[in-house]
């Protein structure tokens, strides 16, 4: 990898963590440029990096690319496809469960937002029966073990909602709290966790 990369990232942005989290899994060298989101005037610092006003956002010396899942998979061809499974078929279905994730669980999103802080009360967690019976199956695949058996951007990207669903204790039971808990207890990702919570 020759050409020079910066994430842009925004300050408790899970996607931002998910893009840098699979940066950190293949080892490239970036920079970074992290936004206060919320903050006054953070949209017009924001416009300066992202033509979509969202983050994450990876920028090379020629071009920018936006949205966590094109930044994967760009991320995935550049490393020789360390982020994604061997297997076409396998490789299939890790892009579906990495759409499922982007463009589903929008109930957990909104009822059970992800925060680094204590909770103070506890949210109202009506409705999510049918996305948390989801996600259970989708677990219940893996166990304790990477979901692919290398680290991937599967585990990347369900990591972070693994830590929401445990900030807000919810644990599940089986092969599916397994996978939880061995996502919990990824060392790259609590490293990346951290990072984040200085950001």
């Amino acid at each position: 990898m020759t050409r020079s990369l910066n994430l842009v990232v925004g300050r408790g942005s899970t996607w931002s963590i998910r893009a840098y989290l699979c940066l950190q899994l293949i080892e490239f060298e970036f920079d970074l440029k992290v936004i206060a989101l919320g903050e006054v005037g953070y949209r017009e610092v924001l416009a300066k990096y992202s033509a979509n006003g969202l983050v994450p956002v990876l920028q090379l010396s020629d071009l920018s690319i936006h949205d966590s899942l094109a930044i994967v998979e760009y991320l995935n061809e550049c490393s020789a496809g360390k982020l994604f499974p061997v297997d076409p078929r396998q490789r299939a279905y890790c892009r579906s469960l990495l759409a499922e994730l982007h463009s589903g669980f929008s109930r957990i999103r909104t009822l059970l937002p992800f925060e680094f802080a204590p909770l103070s009360t506890q949210p109202d967690g009506s409705g999510l029966t049918e996305e948390l019976a989801r996600l259970q199956a989708i677990w219940q695949q893996f166990g304790a073990a990477f979901a692919f058996g290398e680290p991937g951007a599967v585990d990347a990207f369900y990591a972070v909602m693994a830590q929401r669903l445990h900030h807000y204790g919810i644990d599940f039971e089986g092969a599916a709290g397994a996978y939880q808990q061995y996502l919990l207890g990824w060392r790259l990702f609590k490293d990346a966790l951290a990072d984040a919570q200085r950001w």
